[in-house]
């Protein structure tokens, strides 16, 4: 899929670099309108959807943002709203409903948008704040479908909106380091690439509902794995898949939806990458190997902290002290929009893993290799 921009990092002393420019400029938004540059103040964000990810990860890295601040929220419990209001010190004129966002043009205080409902409902809540003229970050994966995608992304088009997707890995300083090896080919290319990621749902939530969820764990917890094989391939995507679906074991869990999967991606220079993801089963591990070295994320490949990774030339790696993820993730959105420029995790990229995706499950259908369409 052709893009106007490239998806690939910046290193990660560049990246810091940039960081150090929260100074430079503010944007302010306006009624139905993207925002314009002003300098010294913090950009608004409204979080919409009020659930785990948003109580346990976002609303902290906002506290601890340079760029950006909570400066309302969307929910269907104004009581919850309230006590987020009075947490974060942000007015109960901006607590919102989902049936009243378009009243979000009104709030000049909000600047960005972050969907954190299931991922049926992105696209809606997406493209109702795209309306109201306020940048959108949504969380991954960006949709249900790949049609829902294209109309998330025409809808800021139209309203001449930033959009980005919650990629918080891009961030991460040892995914960073792979995107460098991909990139500069200190071990060539990485040809050979494994991967598994699983956890054990002992009772059943949305994320095993196919209409909110879209799928199983292949939604959920394989886009981690699809995003770490085109990190690898410095952002290349790939060109055809394989997958088959394994038994249910717990099938009052996995009713609609597949429990486990394992599925491999082809790509044009030959590298192959081979996955697994289950609702009942371990691991949290991805490997990347070329002619010359290769990097291997031992332990929590995927989680906010505590990542073992090593390569073939240095052993373990150690980046020093924890990163904020989702902070860094907001910070470098808010000041993509001061310096009006695109995000490195645009959702022209949600839009390519959900290519993927929806060629992993027709190729789990069909028992056939399926290509991946742009």
């Amino acid at each position: 899929m052709k893009t106007p921009f490239a998806f690939g990092p910046v290193s990660r002393r560049e990246f810091i670099g940039q960081l150090s420019l929260g100074a430079a400029g503010l944007a302010l938004a306006t009624r139905g309108r993207a925002a314009e540059a002003l300098p010294s103040k913090k950009l608004g964000v409204a979080l919409v959807g009020l659930g785990s990810y948003s109580k346990g990860q976002l609303g902290p890295a906002l506290k601890v943002t340079k760029n950006c601040y909570l400066a309302g929220v969307v929910t269907g419990n104004r009581a919850k709203g309230q006590a987020w209001a009075k947490e974060f010190g942000f007015s109960e004129k901006a607590i919102f409903s989902y049936d009243t966002m378009a009243r979000l043009s009104d709030a000049p205080d909000i600047d960005i948008v972050y969907v954190v409902t299931p991922n049926g409902l992105h696209a809606e809540h997406a493209i109702a704040a795209a309306k109201t003229g306020k940048h959108i970050i949504s969380e991954k994966p960006m949709a249900n479908t790949v049609a829902e995608c294209d109309a998330m992304l025409a809808a800021c088009r139209a309203a001449k909106v930033k959009m980005s997707i919650g990629y918080r890995l891009h961030f991460d300083p040892y995914h960073q380091e792979m995107m460098r090896l991909a990139r500069e080919q200190d071990f060539g290319p990485l040809l050979k690439m494994n991967g598994r990621r699983a956890f054990v749902m002992g009772t059943w939530r949305w994320r095993a509902d196919k209409k909110l969820a879209g799928g199983g764990p292949l939604m959920d917890l394989g886009v981690y794995l699809i995003q770490a094989a085109c990190m690898a391939q410095n952002h290349a995507a790939p060109i055809a898949v394989t997958a088959h679906e394994g038994p249910k074991t717990r099938p009052d869990i996995s009713r609609d939806t597949e429990e486990a999967l394992t599925y491999s991606l082809e790509f044009a220079n030959g590298a192959r990458a081979d996955f697994f993801t289950s609702y009942q089963g371990s691991g949290d591990q991805f490997r990347a190997e070329g002619e010359k070295g290769w990097i291997e994320f031992k332990e929590k490949a995927f989680t906010y902290r505590g990542s073992v990774v090593e390569t073939s030339r240095a052993g373990r790696l150690n980046f020093g002290p924890f990163v904020n993820q989702q902070a860094l993730q907001m910070d470098d959105f808010a000041q993509c929009i001061r310096d009006g420029r695109e995000s490195r995790v645009p959702g022209e990229m949600g839009r390519r893993d959900l290519c993927i995706v929806e060629a992993v499950y027709e190729a789990m259908r069909t028992g056939k290799r399926t290509l991946v369409r742009a």
